[in-house]
């Protein structure tokens, strides 16, 4: 784009969305800035500036895909946007994070990889898979502190609730104060490692 911004990150899709998904963003994000709707309004410039961002945006990655960009994408899996997986993580977005992190090539799955996808399998409350990617990703860069704080805090929590559960799952069945204590404390350091903070205090 001609202002240099990510015109992905402008329609608020993922890098190797299909053609269908760009258009709905697109179609949400008219309703949302169309100057009609601003009229003798003072935020009539900023909407007008706003759409023609989103124009261009979707004229450039309509382009992209039609010129074989995400065919290329699914077949290499070359793309990992870090940035853009967080921020699903963030908002909530747990299976798209999950799909772009599981089209993503074996062999380019880095530390930043393992960490995001244990903190997908966390939010599905699947702790044995998140405690896996958690420690391969501090055992690929052991001096990361996010990576390292998201492996101990998690596995503090282990304690032998964890073990024995199949198909990975974490089954507490236990809801005494310190088991309470235990799942805060743990929630809360991944929601710090991902830019949240559950417990302010801590």
């Amino acid at each position: 784009m001609t202002n240099g911004k990510d015109p992905y990150v402008v329609l608020g899709v993922s890098h190797g969305a299909t053609e269908e998904e760009v258009k709905a963003a697109y179609k949400e994000l008219v309703k949302k800035y169309h100057p009609d709707q601003y009229q003798n309004n003072p935020l009539q410039d900023v909407a007008s500036e706003k759409m023609a961002e989103v124009n261009e945006a979707y004229d450039e990655i309509i382009n992209r895909i039609r010129n074989g960009e995400y065919a290329s994408y699914q077949s290499t899996s070359n793309y990992f946007d870090s940035a853009r997986v967080r921020e699903l993580i963030q908002t909530g977005n747990i299976t798209e994070a999950d799909n772009i992190l599981s089209s993503v090539d074996p062999a380019r799955r880095d530390a930043e990889w393992h960490f995001l996808k244990g903190s997908v399998a966390y939010k599905r409350g699947w702790f044995n898979e998140a405690y896996d990617h958690f420690t391969q990703a501090h055992n690929i860069n052991p001096n990361n502190a996010e990576y390292a704080a998201a492996l101990n805090q998690l596995g503090s929590q282990r304690g032998g609730n964890m073990n024995g559960m199949p198909s990975g799952y974490y089954q507490n069945q236990s809801h005494d104060a310190c088991s309470c204590c235990c799942d805060l404390m743990c929630m809360d350091a991944c929601c710090e490692c991902m830019g949240g903070d559950l417990i302010p205090c801590c």
